[in-house]
């Protein structure tokens, strides 16, 4: 077993080698599917819901993936690949005042618009009021991420670090957008 999963491990890294933003997209999809699967799961819902699956699994896949693949590189463009603590520190705080932000805002419209098909209104509402909480958490989490990712992980390696620990932070999100049972 050991060695089907050193053989598989050196595929993936061939892959991301020859395809960063290919295998940093297919990556970014399947941890997506993973975080909905245990979030569907932790709200009680029984009967997997493929259709929402499907699509959390393209929002990885078409946007989290690739938005990620290249703010990596342009953030170590800007910061010329420096890695010290200062640089680190500005690094995050971009990160953390541009993405961040966009990143749970955009994920809370695709949720409600595309994944629910809820309406505008009733998204934009759910946005107004749970928004400022999620972005709050955001800031509490991230910036510990985006200090560990920067210093110490390798620039190929970052998208995929970040996925996995977008894994957890997906579920919480997927929870905290989900309408209130009355």
């Amino acid at each position: 077993m050991g060695s089907i999963a050193k053989k598989g491990l050196q595929q993936y890294l061939i892959q991301l080698q020859q395809h960063p933003l290919r295998t940093k997209a297919i990556t970014a999809g399947v941890l997506s599917a993973i975080s909905d699967i245990v979030a569907q799961k932790l709200t009680g819902i029984q009967k997997l819901q493929l259709r929402r699956l499907l699509l959390k699994v393209l929002f990885g896949c078409a946007y989290l993936g690739p938005f990620g693949h290249f703010l990596h590189l342009i953030l170590d463009k800007i910061f010329k690949g420096k890695k010290d603590t200062s640089t680190v520190a500005k690094k995050v705080v971009l990160e953390q005042l541009t993405s961040s932000p966009w990143n749970n805002l955009m994920f809370m419209i695709y949720y409600g618009v595309v994944v629910e098909g809820r309406p505008w209104r009733d998204v934009k509402t759910k946005i107004k009021k749970d928004y400022p909480t999620v972005q709050y958490t955001s800031w509490t989490f991230w910036p510990v991420v985006g200090w560990i990712n920067h210093l110490y992980v390798p620039l190929q390696f970052r998208v995929i670090f970040h996925s996995l620990v977008a894994m957890c932070w997906g579920i919480f999100l997927n929870l905290r957008a989900l309408p209130k049972a009355k």
